[in-house]
């Protein structure tokens, strides 16, 4: 994969001023993580938009900070639901000798035979799975392919899953990808016979546990 790069430069803005970086067409964020201080940063709002929207949380990134390159993965990228504009990022500095674990997104492909012959639906268990490897070896997605699952039951766990060259899952083998459900039937609502007009229905009553005890009769002595 070719190497990708943003540009960034350190900040002094904070609090409230940020408002106005981000309207002179920045973006702000901060960069922290092994051997370095947490460090407020800003990027060109139009660049970092452009290739931060096609990473995911294990994409290996280098941020040039200043003229400083640090190999870093993108943590969190704040977004104004509204108007889908970025307005924060974390980027985490990692070493590229040191192993690390960190969550890879999980992206089904493919079509279940079991979907169309059986009607059966697909059920995701995992949408991402933990693994530890050096930083340049972390794969971006794991693809997992369901055009095998032809039958009602059919399932695919961690186990199934083909071997990554230098990376080790660190989920339960038995743990749940996906799996075909059969299609959720409708519950069966039972008719009720019409009462006739005029006519009283007497509430069922149904015992449970010791019946009370009866009442003597006004007059009548208690047993002994």
């Amino acid at each position: 994969m070719d190497k990708i790069v943003l540009h960034a430069e350190k900040r002094n803005v904070t609090g409230k001023q940020v408002r106005q970086l981000r309207r002179a067409g920045k973006l702000p964020g901060i960069i922290y993580g092994h051997n370095i201080e947490p460090t407020a940063l800003s990027l060109d709002l139009k660049e970092a938009t452009k290739i931060l929207n096609t990473l995911t949380g294990s994409s290996l990134v280098t941020v040039n900070l200043d003229g400083k390159e640090e190999s870093v993965l993108v943590r969190e990228k704040q977004k104004d639901y509204i108007k889908g504009t970025l307005l924060h990022v974390d980027f985490q500095k990692v070493s590229l000798t040191e192993k690390l674990t960190a969550g890879v997104e999980i992206e089904l492909t493919g079509i279940a035979p079991a979907v169309k012959d059986f009607n059966g639906v697909v059920v995701s268990g995992l949408d991402e799975i933990e693994v530890e490897c050096l930083p340049q070896d972390l794969p971006e997605k794991i693809v997992v392919d369901v055009s095998n699952l032809a039958n009602i039951g059919d399932a695919i766990y961690v186990r199934d899953l083909p071997k990554i060259e230098n990376v080790e899952f660190m989920e339960n083998p038995d743990e749940l990808i996906v799996i075909i459900s059969a299609t959720k039937e409708e519950p069966v609502v039972e008719e009720v016979a019409p009462v006739a007009e005029g006519e009283v229905v007497e509430p069922e009553v149904i015992e449970k546990g010791k019946k009370e005890e009866e009442v003597p009769e006004e007059g009548a002595e208690p047993e002994k």
